[in-house]
């Protein structure tokens, strides 16, 4: 009865849709369990390139199926860009996508909504994606949320939209914004609650009988660990619980089936929008990374800015969500570089720090403490083994995996399905050479 979740280290960005296509090819099921179309996840596969939003990263593989579950935000206007965009390439989604009927859903005045409380928040916007993701979640924790249930049944939602909506146009002439038209939502609704019936199913139902009857299961989770609305970098974080804790609530299995928990982290760190970015590098190193590995939003387009790995982030990352293994990716993205930092510890107003601070403002006013190690200049993509890496890159390598404390048992060495490294068990001590590390302080 094996379930497994991935579920990203850092601030988003990490690479999760490439390995959960991976390990999509070992599973019955894949399941969306939280975030909505703020996030996302690429996958790559030979000359074909798909950038998902809300479908879960499983849909690639002809075999699974494919559930959101009851803990996403869906919208249902970009679901169905997405099952027609990938119709048109050849992959029919008929019987391989289940949509939970406790999912709620994201309408159109929820993004008008968000767009509008970043305009009230002035000098203070967070920077969200303005997809209405918080909004959403919103109406769901004051319960006056729409659910995909509901979504079904016409007579039942037009009197909830309608108050619904009369609650958010106050907020909207405060910010100076038309107000929304609750009957020409009620008729969308119609139409795409017709083409979306199909699929709403009660899956929670379908992953428990899953998962008492031996199916292998994959959680795939969105954002990242710095964007969780409790453990992250509050109030610049998203709107749900992006860890594996969020497994239970967001599909309805019990938290006794997570039996594996996969972390994503890149071999440096990328943040887009607003909040702390301590190991931020906006020189030439910076300039690099972000060449190299085409940093710019799958979501919304934006650049992300680049910086050296935080392993203050890693490691909270790793020990809260109880990581049994790393995929460490884009490490080839630092090839080029004659100098490549890591970043073991901040200092805070003269003291040493080992855990991201509660406050956001006390974060950004850390200064990261830094581990020099030597760079390389070869292409990695044709490394298939550890050994095949340069030494200088195999340096790296463990003493990042030393210092998160958990091993890494994946190393992507480029974009393509087949460039990845395997290493069962995390790096081994004995073939790594002396890394000769020179430590200090640095801004």
């Amino acid at each position: 009865m094996s379930v497994t979740c991935v579920f990203g280290m850092q601030w988003g960005d990490e690479g999760k849709g490439r390995i959960v296509d991976l390990l999509a090819a070992q599973s019955d099921f894949v399941v969306r369990y939280q975030g909505g179309a703020n996030a996302g996840h690429t996958v790559i596969v030979g000359e074909e390139k798909y950038v998902l939003h809300l479908l879960p990263s499983g849909v690639i593989q002809p075999t699974t199926t494919n559930i959101i579950g009851n803990g996403v935000v869906l919208d249902p206007w970009t679901l169905m860009e997405e099952i027609d965009g990938l119709a048109g390439r050849g992959i029919e989604l008929d019987g391989r996508l289940l949509i939970s009927d406790r999912a709620h859903v994201v309408l159109p005045h929820h993004k008008t909504m968000d767009a509008a409380l970043e305009t009230l928040r002035g000098t203070d916007a967070l920077g969200t994606t303005s997809r209405g993701i918080g909004p959403a979640y919103g109406d769901k924790f004051r319960r006056a949320g729409m659910r995909c249930a509901d979504m079904l049944k016409p007579e039942r939602y037009q009197e909830l939209l309608k108050a619904n909506i009369g609650a958010w146009n106050a907020i909207l002439d405060k910010a100076g914004m038309p107000p929304i038209d609750a009957v020409s939502v009620v008729d969308e609704m119609r139409a795409v609650g017709e083409r979306l019936r199909p699929y709403v199913a009660d899956t929670t139902s379908v992953l428990l009988d899953a998962w008492k009857g031996g199916r292998a299961i994959l959680a795939e989770g969105a954002q990242g660990f710095g964007l969780d609305v409790d453990h992250g970098s509050y109030p610049f974080v998203t709107s749900s619980t992006t860890g594996p804790a969020g497994v239970a609530a967001g599909t309805g299995l019990p938290p006794k089936a997570l039996q594996r928990v996969v972390g994503i982290a890149k071999a440096y760190i990328t943040r887009v929008g607003a909040g702390p970015f301590p190991t931020q590098d906006t020189g030439p190193a910076g300039t690099h990374l972000a060449e190299k590995g085409h940093e710019f939003g799958a979501t919304t387009g934006r650049p992300r800015d680049c910086g050296w790995f935080d392993a203050i982030l890693a490691r909270r990352a790793s020990f809260t969500q109880g990581c049994d293994a790393v995929a460490l990716m884009k490490l080839d993205c630092l090839s080029g570089l004659d100098e490549i930092k890591l970043c073991t510890a901040y200092e805070l107003d003269g003291k040493r720090v080992t855990a991201p601070p509660a406050y956001a403002g006390d974060w950004e006013r850390c200064v990261p403490i830094y581990e020099s190690y030597a760079g390389w200049s070869e292409d990695l993509g044709g490394a298939r083994h550890f050994e095949d890496l340069p030494e200088a890159a195999q340096i790296y390598v463990r003493a990042v995996q030393d210092v998160m404390q958990t091993p890494i048992e994946m190393i992507s060495v480029g974009a393509e399905r087949e460039r990845f490294i395997p290493v069962d068990g995390g790096i081994p001590d004995d073939v790594i050479p002396d890394s000769g590390v020179a430590g200090g302080v640095s801004a």
